[in-house]
């Protein structure tokens, strides 16, 4: 199935048995599944057992490369359902292991005390170009591979306020920032918003971590990948309106970096936290 560009459609799951649900990968022109359609489609699982509650944070690994080819089955486990907090772990398995695993928590929502870090200023996205006019505009200098993913649909729109040129990298300041929005109506549940943003929060991550050593993920001395990847959720919101995702790199040793990620509204409230470790291996040989 080539991939649509409805989340919808994408992150739709097929309950096979209590607790049991399977999930597709379209083709998205890359070898292996997506990391964050994994932790989309594992979230929605763990949503198909809390009918009442809402995800406040998530907690993955990646164990293994994801087979485009093969469905994902999904196993949640209701490890508690307490009296404020419910708490699940999803394995998605294929070919009987386990490629990825997560741990999600619940709540019943709340009032308390708040504050927020300050929302960094950035460039308005109507005056960037999309992530595939951007690729496009580079022509002849860019590698085929990239030309043909850019011909792709792809159920998020991307504007990079300072993108990194594929075909001729250089160093750059380990942070950056990236407007992201759904291009299909989500409406305003909020399993299905949180799901979205979930997969749109593994797009355009490792860059950071690569982006001080002029490296790009593609490179065929590199090899790389995500770790880990953890999300906390702090407010409502609507995924199609634009979201800045601020994004920066503390630290990169032994083969990983590590990466921490702010979402906001456009009006400026922190919706959502992320990090993720990824590995970053130059190869000799």
């Amino acid at each position: 199935m080539r991939m649509p560009e409805n989340l919808v459609e994408i992150l739709a799951l097929e309950t096979i048995e209590v607790n049991l649900f399977r999930g597709v990968s379209p083709d998205d022109g890359f070898p292996r599944i997506f990391g964050g359609l994994v932790i989309a489609q594992a979230l929605t699982a763990a949503y198909k057992t809390v009918p009442d509650r809402v995800c406040h944070s998530l907690h993955a690994y990646f164990i293994r490369p994801g087979d485009i080819n093969a469905p994902v089955l999904y196993e949640v486990e209701r490890a508690r359902d307490g009296g404020t907090f419910t708490t699940r772990r999803v394995a998605a398995i294929q070919h009987g292991e386990q490629i990825f695993n997560l741990a999600c928590s619940f709540q019943t929502p709340e009032q308390g005390l708040e504050h927020q870090a300050p929302m960094p200023f950035a460039v308005d996205p109507e005056t960037l170009p999309t992530n595939a006019d951007y690729l496009r505009s580079l022509g002849e200098a860019l590698d085929p591979q990239f030309l043909r993913m850019a011909e792709f649909p792809r159920p998020i729109d991307l504007r990079w306020v300072d993108p990194q040129n594929p075909a001729l990298p250089v160093a750059k300041p380990p942070a950056k920032e990236v407007w992201m929005r759904a291009k299909a109506p989500l409406g305003d549940d909020v399993r299905l918003q949180q799901a979205a943003l979930a997969y749109a929060s593994d797009m355009a991550f490792m860059d950071s971590a690569l982006r001080p050593h002029g490296l790009i993920w593609t490179m065929p001395n590199l090899q790389a990948a995500s770790l880990d990847h953890a999300m906390w959720f702090h407010h409502p919101f609507d995924f199609n309106a634009w979201t800045l995702f601020a994004q920066d790199s503390p630290s990169a040793s032994q083969g990983r970096g590590l990466v921490r990620g702010q979402m906001f509204s456009r009006d400026g409230r922190l919706v959502a936290s992320v990090a993720q470790e990824c590995l970053m291996r130059l190869r000799t040989r």
